[in-house]
């Protein structure tokens, strides 16, 4: 048993992947859909409990889900207000979390080669800190997931617009926490079929 604090998971998984064509959340990789890579890597982590937000076409990702949808660890929410923004799937996701909670890890439902390993590592790094924010890095480049102290809740809750935390992550550098991270595969993005060729090769 971790003797960390308390840190919820939330993953995003609302877009209408309007630049992929079908529902990007159920496109298979390997055996699984990207959306439940995220959601096995979230639930066999440290974490305590995992929120996943939906939003476009979130019966049949729910459908899709089956008997995983309903693990214990998991609460499945819908933003109806997806369309305005992934600002709105960061707040209804925090808007779930009990305030007691320390800390909050969004996770991106088109980033499948994240895993438990790295999720726990980053746990570790940003929970012996006292730092607000930790950002993963790999060789400069900045990526997900990041994980956000109780100290900045109210400020996550006042985000708008398509960015996510990015500006409030800019906003305040001196309270992020940057931890280097040695599998570039988890920054992986799936925005287009070519994204997803790609990445089958390169795990081929």
């Amino acid at each position: 048993m971790s003797s960390q604090p308390q840190t919820a998971g939330i993953i995003l998984a609302a877009g209408a992947s309007t630049r992929f064509g079908p529902p990007k959340q159920l496109i298979k990789l390997k055996d699984k859909s990207l959306v439940e890579w995220v959601a096995d890597a979230a639930l066999n982590s440290q974490l305590q409990t995992v929120v996943l937000v939906l939003g476009h076409r979130h019966q049949k990702i729910i459908k899709a889900l089956g008997d995983k949808g309903r693990h214990p660890k998991l609460e499945i929410v819908v933003n109806h207000r997806y369309h305005e923004g992934q600002s709105t799937s960061l707040k209804i996701g925090l808007s779930r979390i009990k305030q007691d909670i320390a800390a909050v890890m969004y996770l991106l439902a088109d980033q499948p080669m994240i895993n438990s390993d790295t999720i726990d590592y980053l746990l570790e790094e940003f929970h012996a800190s006292a730092k607000d924010i930790c950002v993963p890095v790999f060789e400069g480049r900045r990526g997900n997931p990041a994980i956000f102290r109780r100290s900045v809740y109210e400020e996550i809750m006042r985000v708008e617009g398509d960015i996510g935390a990015r500006d409030l992550i800019n906003r305040i550098p001196e309270r992020v926490l940057f931890v280097e991270i040695k599998d570039p595969l988890c920054f992986c993005d799936i925005d287009s079929p070519e994204d997803l060729k790609n990445l089958k090769t390169r795990i081929h």
